[in-house]
């Protein structure tokens, strides 16, 4: 009897470990968006924004692998709390197959919503490109798990985390770029949301039903934003900030609508009002560094980004950002907690812990 006891125990421990629980209601993680959650797809692109390259990856077992982090982004500690494994990037070459069953990173740095957006960077997936390219995965998917494909899809939640490209690397740059002098902030903010929801009804009709859309974060409060001189020291570029509000409250009226669709469970993440409560009461949340990059170079750490084998800050946990735009591995947690757990204020309708639950 002993025995027999011990080798249930043994098989309820490898379920656990495998995060089967989880994997059961939630079958795969999809991923769309930019360099907030890429996992090193521009790795395989022929672009300028990469990250393969150390002190990117310090915490990530000291390796670099193309996220934009000290550590973990976003997404893989959403990935952790649902018990499935790290989707591959769609761009790697060995992202074939059995790989792609607990789902697919297409997430591309200086990606944006519209497909100019970024471009001076070189090639990356755009949003368009990033639902063609799961097309393609959709097309290996049937093939292996053929009319349950349709109750896998279903079940599974997809990421999506985008605009703040269409910002940084498009809107704020008049002098490469158009959109300032053609649309106002709000006319802006509507366009974007536009195309936004044209391709999420696209990902819908391809199945897909449960969706957890990330709102923009403060971005005039970025190392970068804080270094062009554009704010008093101390302070964020306000007026920066103020032009997110029309894409904000925008993407939470359009969960609304896509909710009214039948099967779509979609949750709107409140990205600037978590990041806000970290800049307001930094201590609280365990940081005393909220102005600079713990890696890079010029004013405020945000003038250069992070390059190759420069020293970033040792005491990382107490930065909120890694580098000149994007938030190490500590920030990543909190947000990744609330949108997981969050109440209505962090995470609505509902947060991903409460997605997981609906049939």
């Amino acid at each position: 009897m002993g025995s027999l006891w011990f080798i249930a125990f043994a098989i309820m421990i490898l379920h656990h470990s495998n995060g089967v629980t989880g994997s059961e209601r939630v079958p795969a993680l999809f991923v769309f968006g930019d360099s907030l959650v890429d996992v090193g797809n521009n790795n395989f692109l022929s672009s300028i924004a990469k990250s393969n390259y150390f002190p990117y990856g310090i915490d990530f077992n000291m390796q670099p692998t193309g996220r934009f982090s000290n550590g973990k982004t976003f997404v893989d500690i959403i990935g952790e709390m649902l018990g499935v494994p790290y989707p591959p990037p769609f761009a790697d070459p060995n992202s074939v197959g059995v790989k792609l069953l607990g789902g697919v990173n297409y997430a591309s740095a200086a990606a944006g919503i519209l497909d100019e957006s970024g471009q001076h960077y070189g090639e990356r997936y755009s949003l368009s490109q990033q639902v063609l390219n799961f097309e393609s995965t959709l097309d290996q998917l049937r093939t292996m798990i053929g009319r349950n494909l349709t109750n896998f899809l279903a079940k599974s939640i997809a990421i999506l985390v985008f605009g703040s490209n269409d910002y940084i690397n498009n809107y704020l740059m008049p002098s490469i770029y158009s959109s300032n002098y053609t649309y106002t902030p709000s006319e802006f903010g509507n366009l974007l949301l536009n195309r936004y929801a044209r391709q999420l009804l696209a990902l819908y009709s391809l199945g897909l039903r449960k969706f957890f859309i990330a709102g923009i974060g403060p971005i005039g409060c970025i190392p970068n934003q804080r270094a062009s001189g554009q704010a008093a020291p101390g302070r964020c570029v306000d007026n920066v900030n103020e032009m997110l509000g029309t894409f904000n409250q925008g993407a939470k009226s359009m969960v609304d609508q896509l909710n009214m669709r039948p099967g779509a469970v979609v949750a709107y993440g409140n990205t600037y009002g978590a990041v806000g409560d970290i800049l307001n009461n930094p201590t609280a949340f365990g940081f005393n560094v909220v102005d600079k990059g713990c890696c890079g170079i010029g004013r405020n750490q945000g003038q250069i980004t992070c390059l190759p084998f420069a020293y970033p800050c040792p005491n990382r946990n107490q930065y909120v950002f890694w580098d000149a735009f994007h938030p190490t591995q500590a920030v990543n947690a909190i947000l990744a907690r609330r949108a997981f757990y969050g109440p209505l204020l962090d995470s609505y309708p509902i947060n991903i812990q409460q997605m997981t639950l609906i049939n």
